[in-house]
């Protein structure tokens, strides 16, 4: 849908936020990241950022926030800033602001996304108009869903799903829970799909194993468990892989998404390959009676670098 002005865009995290100009075409301008800390709050950012654009008036706004989104106030999770959406909006001079969470951006994306930027991985065509899944593990482990109304157009759920109780399809996998538990009490998806969580795996296996954990991030886990110069890494990182897809099929089934499920987030695009040779696929359709149900459901890694502009582009434009 073509709406009149310049639209801004921004997707904040906990340390920079990153802003842009949606034009009445939908393109996205240059972006431009600057640092949380350095500004009081959004509006003061987004002024910084308007002013080097040449003054440009954008007359509407729709921002991605790395925390929940209940009500005007928003506060940011890994951040210091507190801020009224209403606020913020009358400061820029903006007609209207939208603000989701991050995920729920990312979920907005899809069915913008082109074949350039998803990788396919199993199962048969998307059934037109069903719902979506979508699902990213990153800092944590984002869950969504896309739902269409009558006029095709689509609403994101925006979910706590990363922490549902992560549940073991195997006795390995139940080793690891348990000891797990022990250390957290409950143990979500989020403790073991994320980046954090495939350091908690790593030091579940390694603890159980009776070995020392020499490594202390995810980047290193990842690096050794994919050179395989590390049997500890590489376990940690098939098991993050397997409980991925035995995530995603239950996501599957909940939401009944025969219009697919897309696996998004900044860790897999790096480990494509692995990914794809990994028992994901497997594990997403072992659910027993309803395995032809999920082996027609197709699956897509996501690899646009910022899907969340993507989605907020789509979300500027809706009237």
């Amino acid at each position: 849908m073509k709406r009149d002005g310049l639209a801004l865009i921004a997707d904040m995290g906990g340390t920079n936020v990153r802003f842009a100009l949606v034009d009445e075409n939908g393109a996205i301008g240059p972006d431009m990241v600057l640092q949380c800390a350095d500004h009081t709050g959004p509006d003061a950012a987004a002024q910084v950022f308007l002013a080097a654009r040449g003054g440009a008036k954008p007359v509407r706004g729709a921002f991605a926030v790395a925390s929940p989104v209940t009500g005007d106030m928003i506060e940011m999770t890994n951040s210091s800033w507190r801020f009224s959406v209403h606020h913020v909006q009358r400061q820029l001079g903006l007609a209207e602001l939208k603000v989701v969470n991050d995920f729920t951006a990312a979920a907005l994306s899809v069915p913008h996304l082109g074949a350039n930027h998803l990788m396919k991985l199993g199962g048969a065509e998307p059934v037109s108009g069903a719902p979506i899944a979508v699902l990213g593990p990153g800092t944590g482990l984002g869950v969504s869903g896309l739902v269409a109304d009558s006029t095709g157009r689509w609403t994101a759920l925006a979910t706590e799903g990363g922490h549902v109780t992560m549940a073991a399809t195997d006795d390995t996998e139940a080793q690891v829970l348990a000891q797990l538990r022990r250390r957290f009490g409950h143990v979500s998806a989020e403790r073991v799909l994320s980046g954090p969580g495939l350091l908690n795996l790593y030091e579940a296996v390694a603890a159980i194993q009776g070995l020392p954990a020499s490594y202390s991030t995810a980047e290193a886990v990842s690096s050794h468990g994919l050179d395989g110069s590390c049997p500890i890494c590489r376990q940690a990182l098939n098991l993050f892989f397997a409980m991925l897809g035995t995530v995603a099929g239950n996501l599957a089934l909940s939401l009944g998404a025969r219009g697919g499920v897309y696996v998004a987030g900044g860790i897999l695009p790096r480990m494509a390959q692995a990914f794809f040779a990994s028992e994901f696929r497997r594990r997403f359709e072992a659910k027993g009676r309803f395995a032809g149900y999920l082996s027609a459901i197709p699956t897509w890694l996501v690899t646009h670098p910022e899907p969340a502009f993507a989605g907020l582009a789509a979300l500027s434009a809706e009237a």
